[in-house]
């Protein structure tokens, strides 16, 4: 019982209670409250008539009633001057991509930068793939290439016989890493091509890395060999060489045998045979022969089984398995002949040969 009158001072814990225990304080919605003030803009207060006025675009906010205006952008957002909304210009991206393996990213950067223009577009990427892959080129120059591909291409009178080499045997197995050595087959090709015919006799010439590098690049493309090999090392990301070349022409009354050991042909270039090893024969020949083909063939077979540093003659004294004369070397085929023996019947006279193996010794290809 408390006495008539006196005040009791409110308790804490009955607040509190009362807060828990009583139900929330119903809101009306947002959208109900936004409608109402801008129907009664004399209740608004002067902060959230700044915020709507942020909303609406400058200029919309007047004494009186606010008139609502739909959001504009604050920026407008370009791309250059060559825009991709047309489906001709989707097309053409298309295109350049097609033509060139690069990214839909750089593609669409080409374009903007050339202002549509395709073949300038083309040219530009190009240009950019060389900067990057000339500072990676640089980057991995020193690195190992024990691997890559001996290359052979015949057309004519004329066959070459190329290396080049890359790190691993997975980036030689990839198709741009073989576009590389067709294109430096078909450089090399051409190199000898444009030198001048002997009518009496064969002609054989060698190309070290850095004659190789320094060729024309080809018909269709620009710049040199190296530049073709920055552009593979940019794309495939290993250190790769152009280690050597050969190439033969002969005349008439002589014949090019050849031979590659592992061979997959090109698929773009139907005479062009990739392999581990390779082989050129030369021979002299009295007349043509139906079976020259793969009595060429046999021969470079020979050759890269065993090695011959040197042709000899048939008069010499075969020394067994250690002999490196080719004619006095048992026959691979069938080593109870000398090869001599096996060539002579044929009608045949073996008066040269190139042997290249991949990823072998500095010492081995500057005795070639």
């Amino acid at each position: 019982m408390r006495p008539p009158g006196q005040q009791v001072a409110p308790s804490p814990l009955g607040a509190f209670r009362w807060r828990v225990l009583a139900p929330p304080l119903r809101r009306r919605p947002v959208a109900s409250r936004v409608r109402q003030q801008f129907t009664v803009p004399g209740k608004m207060s002067l902060l959230r008539s700044l915020r709507l006025c942020l909303v609406a675009r400058p200029g919309s906010c007047q004494v009186g009633p606010l008139l609502l205006q739909s959001p504009q952008p604050w920026h407008t957002f370009h791309a250059g001057p060559w825009l991709f909304s047309s489906a001709s210009s989707k097309e053409l991206l298309m295109k350049l991509r097609r033509r060139t393996g690069y990214s839909f990213v750089n593609c669409k950067k080409a374009l903007e930068t050339c202002g549509g223009d395709l073949k300038q577009a083309e040219s530009w990427l190009h240009k950019q793939a060389q900067k990057e892959g000339w500072s990676k080129a640089a980057r991995l120059h020193g690195r190992k290439t024990k691997e890559g591909l001996i290359g052979l291409l015949q057309e004519g009178n004329t066959t070459v016989l190329v290396e080049v080499n890359c790190e691993t045997d997975f980036v030689s197995r990839n198709l741009k890493f073989q576009q590389l050595v067709q294109q430096v087959a078909l450089g090399t090709l051409l190199h000898c091509q444009s030198l001048k015919d002997q009518p009496s006799t064969y002609s054989k010439g060698f190309l070290n890395s850095s004659e190789l590098s320094e060729l024309p690049a080809g018909r269709e493309r620009e710049g040199c060999l190296k530049d073709q090999l920055a552009l593979a090392i940019g794309k495939l990301g290993e250190n790769m060489t152009l280690k050597r070349a050969a190439w033969v022409k002969v005349p008439a009354g002589f014949y090019v045998g050849s031979y590659v050991h592992g061979a997959m042909h090109s698929p773009s270039l139907h005479n062009l045979v990739l392999g581990k090893y390779g082989a050129l024969v030369i021979c002299e020949t009295s007349e043509q022969k139906a079976n020259l083909e793969d009595l060429g063939r046999r021969l470079g077979q020979h050759v890269v089984g065993m090695a011959p540093l040197s042709v000899g003659s048939l008069d010499d004294e075969p020394a067994g398995e250690a002999e490196t004369k080719m004619l006095s070397q048992p026959y691979l085929l069938d080593p109870s002949i000398t090869l001599g023996q096996y060539v002579q019947p044929q009608g045949v006279s073996v008066v040269d040969f190139v042997r290249f193996e991949c990823g072998e010794g500095k010492e081995a290809a500057e005795a070639e």
